[in-house]
């Protein structure tokens, strides 16, 4: 399949956050120009019936995997008439279905979904196990989203560039869905000045924190250095840990991107603290690209 026709996947399973996750997903394909595919997963004997979503109309018992897709497949085209939507139910657990279908997707998006009514605070296994394993990006709809793409709220996306600019796929991403949405692209580079200078390097005795600032300022030169003079880009340093420099500026951006380093052959989630930290504080949507190592 050609990258430019594979479809946007979105994960869903008949409660309201991952409703509300079709509403901006089916914004979000109609801006890349994209189809949209619907993935329901489950294992029946599991499912959580108490938790679905009131769009699924049925007062009769619990409903099955056909309403769940149907109610879902109607939202989408309810949101954008013009869009060409598919769905799939798969009977095993969400989490592989989910990278399963990534490998021939666009994007794969996913809403959060609390197990105590704390939908919009806490991240579900599922969210965090697909954002750390799919070889797509993946898209987690955390904080207030308004479940919408366009138009922005902020009007800003937000980049994480972390210790390898020079490969940094999410900072292609980030500029990319810049440009689609028209809003500028905020590239961040932390940085931090050891307590304790260790090196014979006069500059670093003399000056640390500018040194470490300069480094700072020069990955960001290095990670940017590519992109089309299309992109609005400003660029912004700041002192801190990473992880919390973008939580910071999550509340002030429609999106938030971060890189995430595959290993091959590596089981288990492959997430980053900055990237572990943006899923489950962030006050924005989180995209996690994946970038080999």
């Amino acid at each position: 399949m050609n990258a430019g026709t594979r479809p946007l996947v979105v994960g869903v399973d008949g409660s309201e956050p991952s409703l509300r996750a079709v509403d901006w997903a089916a914004d979000e394909a109609v801006v890349r120009g994209v189809p949209l595919k619907l993935v329901y997963a489950c294992l029946w004997d599991r499912y959580e019936g108490a938790s679905l979503a009131h769009d699924l109309g049925r007062t009769d018992g619990r409903p099955t995997p056909q309403d769940v897709i149907g109610a879902a497949t109607r939202r989408a085209q309810a949101r954008q008439p013009a869009l060409e939507v598919t769905s799939a139910v798969v009977f095993d657990a969400p989490e592989y279905a989910l990278v399963h279908a990534g490998r021939e997707a666009a994007a794969v998006v996913v809403g959060t979904r609390g197990r105590s009514g704390l939908a919009e605070m806490l991240l579900g296994s599922v969210s965090l196990t697909v954002a750390a394993q799919a070889d797509c990006p993946v898209i987690v709809l955390r904080g207030s989203h308004d479940n919408q793409v366009t138009p922005p709220v902020h009007g800003r996306v937000v980049v994480g560039v972390g210790e390898h600019p020079e490969h940094s796929a999410a900072v292609a991403f980030a500029a990319a869905e810049a440009l689609r949405r028209q809003v500028p692209l905020l590239a961040v580079r932390a940085w931090r000045c050891p307590a304790i200078e260790t090196t014979d390097n006069p500059r670093l005795a003399d000056t640390p924190a500018q040194v470490h600032e300069e480094q700072a300022v020069k990955a960001l030169d290095e990670a940017l250095h590519d992109l089309s003079p299309a992109v609005d880009v400003v660029r912004r340093t700041v002192e801190g840990p990473a992880r919390q420099v973008l939580v910071d500026a999550s509340h002030r951006a429609d999106l938030l991107v971060v890189g995430a380093r595959r290993t091959e052959g590596r089981f288990g989630l492959q997430l980053g603290r900055v990237a572990h930290a943006a899923l489950h504080h962030s006050a924005c949507p989180v995209a996690v690209v994946p970038h080999p190592e």
